[in-house]
């Protein structure tokens, strides 16, 4: 799940990731600003689920992939699109 919040006063947007993966002991968020480098780690819960919080500027789109356990990349399916890559998959895309 991706929660967007939009603040009047201010030219960036909160969202909210919420992922549940099976068996997952790491989720971490990658690709956003075009940083593959550095990632957002989310915290796990205790129903299983992965949270985490970020700010982005207004009027732009990220891509991004969660990475599962440092070994496994997943899209968001509540993503506002998938966008081809350069691997032959799809990155999901988030749009402000």
């Amino acid at each position: 799940m991706i929660q967007k919040t939009y603040f009047k006063t201010k030219i960036t947007a909160r969202f909210k990731f919420s992922f549940a993966p099976e068996n997952a002991e790491t989720v971490e968020v990658l690709g956003l600003n075009s940083d593959w480098e550095s990632s957002i780690v989310l915290k796990k819960k205790k129903d299983g689920t992965f949270s985490g919080e970020v700010s982005l500027p207004k009027d732009s789109q990220h891509q991004f992939q969660y990475l599962v356990n440092k070994t496994e990349w997943v899209n968001d399916d509540n993503a506002d699109r998938l966008q081809p890559n350069e691997f032959g998959g799809a990155n999901s895309v988030i749009e402000l």
